[in-house]
């Protein structure tokens, strides 16, 4: 049993995971939606939020914690596009909308959106 086990391991090491998530993201935040799994969404969306709300700070060090964890180029995009349309909300910048099962293994999909 996984009593108070947090998390999704995907069947990945620690690096992988953090991997598919940082990519996730990127993916997430510069098409403004995103198709994957209901597994990885879940997982995805505090991790997307958390990062909207560091965004949101505005200063350089919330802006060097995010070029540390995320790829360069979606930085100044989240910091002057993303983060500035969300400074009134207090949170829950992403919707997910179940899609149904994925015809080769039927896994649950879903779309992971900014709200």
């Amino acid at each position: 049993m996984r009593h108070l086990k947090k998390g999704r391991k995907f069947g990945r090491v620690k690096k992988g995971r953090e991997a598919l998530l940082r990519n996730l993201a990127f993916s997430l935040l510069r098409a403004g939606r995103i198709t994957t799994t209901n597994a990885k969404a879940k997982e995805l969306k505090p991790y997307v939020e958390k990062i909207i709300n560091e965004a949101k700070s505005r200063n350089l060090t919330a802006e060097r914690r995010l070029r540390a964890s995320l790829p360069g180029k979606i930085v100044p995009k989240l910091m002057k596009e993303i983060a500035p349309k969300y400074s009134e909300r207090k949170g829950g910048y992403t919707r997910i909308i179940k899609l149904g099962r994925r015809k080769s293994d039927a896994a649950d999909m879903t779309i992971l959106e900014l709200v």
